[in-house]
């Protein structure tokens, strides 16, 4: 496997390196080094590479990116709070069940501020 290939499998699969070495349990300095030329992946690791190729991106480990605090007009902005804020409004069984789990949680304006 050539180090065009192993950056073409990057591409196609839509990893890191060190995403690509994560799911060859390998580090990523070697598979840097396999697409600078100065290694070259065994045979094992091809067959891997070409399986991994074969299930496409989601055989790739991901981590979950850490997600700051959003502020509150980046929370108005997400399509996704319009979509439930339409559906609590056009289903009242939908909102009193809403309520009822609302309920277990602290109302931010009640928390003292730190």
């Amino acid at each position: 496997m050539a180090p065009e290939d192993i950056k073409k499998l990057r591409q196609e699969l839509g990893c890191t390196a060190r995403e690509l070495a994560g799911a060859l349990g390998i580090e990523q300095e070697t598979v840097l080094a396999w697409e600078h030329g100065d290694l070259f992946p065994t045979k094992r690791f091809v067959g891997m590479m070409e399986e991994l190729r074969r299930k496409g991106p989601e055989a790739i480990p991901r981590k979950k990116k850490k997600q700051a605090n959003a502020s509150p007009l980046q929370v108005l902005a997400d399509p996704e709070l319009w979509r439930l804020f339409r559906k609590l409004l056009s289903h009242p069984e939908l909102r009193s069940a809403a309520l009822k789990l609302a309920d277990a949680y602290p109302d931010p304006t009640d928390v003292p501020p730190s």
